[in-house]
């Protein structure tokens, strides 16, 4: 059996110049293997999305086939197969969530999306300057073309451009549908996904949580949720080009509303909204035999998760519908509902590019006002729930350049387009862009354990704005909903006092260096199976808000809680991808944390102060982020 470093190199080719047909000019079909009937239903040069069911169908026949294939040499052999008469997205998503969970593919890397498909990340226009730049260099020479921008200041939602657009979050959010197919069918493939349904909700309230505190940095109001299936929508363009069939990505003009299509209606999803809501308030839910499961304090959101995003795990598909997935769709079509016009539909429709219209947030808090409305059925956390006895968190700190003080800037980086596109050369085509990114910091905690045994505890740190746009203090009870998770990790306290650092780099939330495709040709970055990447994962340079010139002031808050109590035995498992583990799970294992996701503020609080609610196990300090 090759190892992992000649595996990487046999996959790599599947996923460069995805876009074009490899066929040879005669046109000579390979042969089709039995199991490979059936698909190429999706036409090539449509864009694919996870969002569709009839496209999703096909994608998971594919991937199944693709993961239960004996030998690694069956899987590599069906991938070249089919290749050709695929849809292309499809093809990409399918081969990527096989070798994702394929054992003998441990050790594989995906290379960056962001290189296989730049056209879902870079303006139309800046690939096209890079285009024409290759022809005025030597063929050998590498070309770096500045990315053109997509918007100006007449537009508010433009000050947010940095944020919504950044290649880091909009490859997280590719990566997550690919770790958690809404199609995965354990009774095929052998593993489950635990907490599937509830992993959707933290993950996607956690992403309005900070586009939230994004805002609050620029002085914006916090969004107002999507309520409405009549109201008008705000308009979007995102200046992208689909390099499959040459059409652009479709803009919304300001005023569209959502309309019918043929297989979803807008009073579709009123009916779903209202049946979900009634299971909530009653506290049941109904499968299709009228059996009714509870909605309880373990399970049920986890229940609920999965009948909203309407995966496989849902209950009642037939009844509760696919209330998430048609809203992208609906808004994504909103400019050509029946398909007159032949466009592409907007960028909603697509989970690499969705989270780049300002819409998506107003969208999933819609989505979270539902999941609120259930924790709203739950009793709040009590002193017992939240405590941990013989723990007194004495002091934190923020080591930075200045104390208790994180920098922000912005920083250059380089995206190499040459894996995706025929430039007919030897040096590659790069795109200069500027992300956001912050210095690095530690945290410091004084702890005292006042018992006479060491203790165990899992320490979870959150962040949150302490003021709203104008100013205003915001209450705890408000609060709790703009608190983004930084860390989660595992501490030994001895008895007495311990002093406990922890680097910001090593967060639970966050990717660590994603391997560029060159590198990964190169035969860099394969590595030992247990320290598997698994491309999933929120970006580092992304892990705290922007702050503003002045200094934007936080509440640090991190509470310490009995380990044991808290962690979930995966008996024999191996560790691999616990990279990002707070927002993307161990890959095909337990979710290793037992308590609710976003513990201790996925819940109402009742206290009027924090100084009521907290105890002697947690911490909060003001800290500022300055961005200069």
């Amino acid at each position: 059996m090759s190892s992992a470093a000649e595996k990487q190199k046999r996959v790599l080719p599947l996923f460069q110049y995805v876009s074009f047909s490899t066929k040879d000019k005669f046109g000579m079909r390979i042969q089709r293997d039995p199991r490979l009937s059936g698909l190429g239903v999706l036409g090539r040069g449509v864009l694919f999305s996870c969002f569709h069911e009839d496209h999703l169908k096909e994608a998971t026949q594919l991937y199944e086939v693709l993961i239960t294939a004996p030998t690694f040499e069956e899987f590599l052999d069906l991938c070249h197969q089919c290749r050709d008469y695929v849809n292309e997205g499809l093809f990409a998503y399918s081969v990527s969530v096989a070798i994702l969970h394929r054992k003998d593919c441990r050790g594989v890397n995906l290379p960056p999306v962001q290189e296989v498909f730049p056209d879902k990340f870079v303006p139309v226009e800046t690939l096209y300057e890079a285009y024409k730049a290759t022809k005025l260099y030597k063929e050998d020479e590498d070309v770096i073309i500045d990315i053109q921008k997509t918007g100006n200041i007449m537009d508010p939602e433009y000050n947010l451009a940095y944020y919504r657009e950044d290649v880091g979050i909009n490859a997280h959010h590719w990566h997550w549908h690919l770790v958690y197919p809404a199609t995965w069918r354990p009774e095929v493939i052998g593993n489950i996904k635990d907490r599937k349904g509830e992993l959707f909700f933290y993950m996607h309230q956690q992403m309005c949580a900070r586009y939230d505190c994004e805002r609050l940095s620029n002085h914006m109001p916090q969004m107002i949720p999507f309520h409405n299936f009549d109201e008008p929508l705000e308009g979007y363009s995102a200046h992208l080009s689909s390099n499959i069939n040459g059409l652009p990505y479709s803009s919304r003009n300001a005023g569209r509303k959502l309309a019918d299509l043929e297989e979803c209606a807008v009073q579709d999803m009123e009916r779903w909204r209202e049946r979900i809501l009634q299971s909530i308030n009653l506290g049941v839910v109904v499968d299709p035999n009228g059996h009714e499961t509870t909605l309880d304090e373990i399970h049920g959101i986890d229940i609920l998760g999965n009948i909203i995003e309407s995966s496989y795990d849902s209950v009642n598909v037939p009844f509760y519908g696919s209330l998430h997935n048609w809203g992208h769709v609906l808004i994504a079509a909103a400019h050509d509902p029946d398909g007159r016009y032949k466009l592409n539909p907007g960028v909603m429709d697509d989970t690499a590019t969705s989270l780049r219209d300002p819409i998506f947030y107003r969208w999933h808090r819609f989505i979270d006002d539902l999941f609120q409305d259930y924790k709203k059925t739950l009793p709040p956390y009590t002193k017992d729930d939240l405590g941990y006895g013989n723990v007194l968190v004495k002091s934190l700190s923020v080591e930075a350049e200045n104390p208790d003080t994180i920098k922000t800037f912005f920083k250059e980086d380089l995206l190499d387009v040459s894996h995706a596109f025929y430039f007919g050369r030897t040096g590659s085509v790069k795109i200069r862009y500027q992300h956001l990114d912050h210095e690095s910091f530690t945290y410091k905690f004084v702890v005292e354990n006042t018992g006479t045994k060491t203790r165990h505890a899992k320490v979870r740190i959150y962040l949150g704005p302490q003021k709203d746009h104008l100013g205003n203090p915001i209450k705890l009870a408000k609060i709790r909903r703009l608190m983004i998770e930084l860390d989660n990790f595992h501490v030994e306290l001895k008895p007495g006092t311990n002093t406990l650092d922890r680097r910001s780099i090593d967060s639970s939330v966050t990717l660590s260096k994603q391997r560029t495709f060159r590198e990964l040709l190169q035969g860099k970055g394969t590595v030992r199976s247990g320290d598997e990447y698994c491309s999933c994962g929120w970006p580092d340079h992304l892990l705290v808000p922007k702050g503003d010139s002045v200094g934007m002031k936080f509440h640090l808050f991190a509470i310490f809680t009995n380990y044991f109590e808290d962690t979930v035995n995966d008996h024999g498992r191996t560790y691999e991808c616990v990279d990002a583990v707070s927002y993307c799970g161990a890959k095909d294992q337990l979710y290793p944390d037992k308590r609710a996701m976003g513990f201790p503020f996925d819940r109402e609080i009742v206290a009027a102060s924090y100084n009521e609610w907290r105890q002697p196990n947690m911490i909060s300090i003001p800290v500022t982020i300055v961005h200069s």
